[in-house]
C-alpha cells in the first residue's frame, strides 16, 4: 500500500487545500453510515492525485472549508458517485463542479454496474483488500488495517480514469459519459419529500380509499420526525405499523394502544397525540393519487410492442458493448413508445443509437427479424407473409 497522510487538524486540511488548488482532477471517495442516523454521517474522506494521497478525518475537522475545493475547475474521480455527493453535499454545502464517475463510464463499455473492486482488477489486474468492509468507521482511532482499505479505494482511481478515457476515446463515447456524470452531478438530493413518503411502503400501496390518505398522511409525518431527531424512519415507526394504524384510523389513545405494531408507551404520550393528528389529517383530506393523464390512445395494448422493442435494446446494447440498463429502461422503451415528450430515448445519444430507430419501428416503417440469433431491424417490405 502506497503511503497516505491522516488529516486531524484544520491547518493540515487548509495545507491539502492549497495543494489541490493546482491539480487538474484528483480521485475521492467517502466512508459513511446511515444506520443508524436519518442523514448520513460521514466518517472519513480520502482525496488522491499524483504523488499524495490523505485521509481527512471529519470527526475533528471543519469540512466546510471544502467548499472551494468543491467549487474550483478541478475533475473529480468518484466511484459511484451518487452517495458520496449526497455526503459532500452536507457536509461541505457543494458537489464538485465536474465529475467522472468511473462506474458510469464503465457502462458504456460493457461492464453492468461494476463495483470497484471489479474494475481494479478488470483494468489493472490487481485486487483490493476486503476485510474491512464492513468496518465500524465512526471508531477512533482507526487501525492501520482500515486505514490502508480506505486508502486502496482512491490510490490507483486515477489509472482507472485514464484507461478509461482511453477507451472511450477510441469509441467516441467521452461525451456521452459526461453527459451522464452531469445528470448524476446536478441531480435533486434535497430532503425526501414527505408526502411521497408513503410509496415505499410495500404495503400501504395497496391501500384504498380513506386507508390510503391516512397513511401518505402518517408515513409523512414519520419522515418529518425522522428527519428532525435523525434517527432511521423505522425506529421512528415501523411500516407494518403506519398500514395497521391506516386501516384502524383510531381516535383515541385506547383504539391507537390496540393497534398492531405501535408501541403502547409512545401512544400514550405526546407521540401518539402527533399520530392521531396525522391520521385525523388524513381522513379529512380524503386524498386520492391524482388519474394518469388520458391519451387518445389510451385503448392500445403497449406491451406486445414494448417486449419487442426492449428484446431489440438489449441487442443493440450487447452489439455496441453497452450495459442495457444504461441504454435504456423499460420505463424509457414504454415512455418512446407512448409517445411521451420528455421519453430520454427522444433526444441526445441515446436517440441517435436508439431512438430514432425505434421511431421508424413504431411508424410502420422499419421491422424486427431474427437473424439466426440476433434481433435485427430491417427496412420493411410492405409484402405479408402468407
Amino acid at each position: 500500500m502506497r503511503d497516505h497522510r491522516f488529516i486531524a487538524t484544520d491547518v493540515e486540511l487548509a495545507s491539502v487545500l492549497d495543494q489541490l488548488a493546482d491539480q487538474p482532477r484528483y480521485a475521492l471517495d467517502t466512508e459513511f453510515h446511515r444506520e443508524r442516523t436519518y442523514w448520513p454521517k460521514v466518517a472519513l474522506i480520502q482525496i488522491a492525485w499524483p504523488g499524495e494521497l490523505v485521509l481527512i478525518d471529519p470527526l475533528e475537522v471543519d469540512l466546510s472549508s471544502m467548499r472551494s475545493l468543491m467549487e474550483q475547475d478541478t475533475l473529480a474521480v468518484l466511484h459511484a458517485a451518487s452517495q458520496d455527493l449526497e455526503v459532500l453535499e452536507l457536509a461541505c454545502g457543494a458537489v464538485p463542479e465536474h465529475l467522472f464517475d468511473t462506474q458510469i463510464a464503465a457502462g458504456f463499455l460493457g461492464m453492468s454496474t461494476p463495483s470497484l473492486a471489479s474494475l481494479h482488477e478488470r483494468e489493472l489486474g490487481v485486487q483490493l483488500p476486503k476485510s474491512n468492509r464492513l468496518t465500524d468507521w465512526l471508531e477512533r482511532p482507526l487501525k492501520d488495517a482500515q486505514l490502508d482499505y480506505a486508502a486502496a479505494d482512491v490510490a490507483r482511481l486515477l489509472e482507472i480514469h485514464d484507461s478509461l478515457t482511453g477507451q472511450l476515446e477510441h469509441l467516441g463515447r467521452v461525451e456521452w459519459v459526461a453527459k451522464e456524470c452531469e445528470i448524476m452531478r446536478t441531480r435533486d438530493r434535497g430532503p425526501r419529500e414527505p408526502l411521497e413518503a408513503w410509496r415505499k411502503i410495500k404495503e400501504a400501496r395497496h391501500l384504498k380509499g380513506s386507508a390510503l390518505s391516512i397513511a401518505r398522511a402518517v408515513a409523512a409525518w414519520r419522515e418529518r420526525r425522522a428527519a428532525e431527531i435523525d434517527q432511521p424512519v423505522r425506529f421512528v415507526m415501523s411500516d407494518i405499523a403506519i398500514v395497521s394504524v391506516s386501516q384502524a384510523a383510531p381516535t383515541s389513545v385506547e383504539q391507537l394502544e390496540k393497534v398492531r405494531g405501535v408501541d403502547k408507551g409512545a401512544a400514550r404520550g405526546s407521540l401518539g397525540e402527533k399520530i392521531l393528528a396525522a391520521v385525523a389529517e388524513g381522513a379529512e383530506a380524503n386524498w386520492r393519487p391524482p388519474r394518469p393523464e388520458k391519451r387518445q390512445d389510451d385503448n392500445r395494448d403497449l406491451r406486445p410492442a414494448v417486449a419487442l422493442v426492449a428484446a431489440w435494446v438489449n441487442q443493440v446494447a450487447r452489439d455496441q458493448q453497452m450495459d442495457p440498463t444504461l441504454l435504456a429502461t423499460r420505463a424509457d422503451i414504454e415512455a418512446l413508445v407512448r409517445g411521451d415528450d420528455d421519453a430520454r430515448l427522444a433526444t441526445g445519444w441515446r436517440a441517435q443509437i436508439a431512438g430514432e430507430p425505434i421511431t421508424r419501428l413504431i411508424s410502420g416503417d422499419a421491422a424486427l427479424a431474427f437473424d439466426k440469433s440476433a434481433v435485427v431491424l430491417e427496412e420493411r417490405s410492405h409484402r405479408p407473409v402468407t
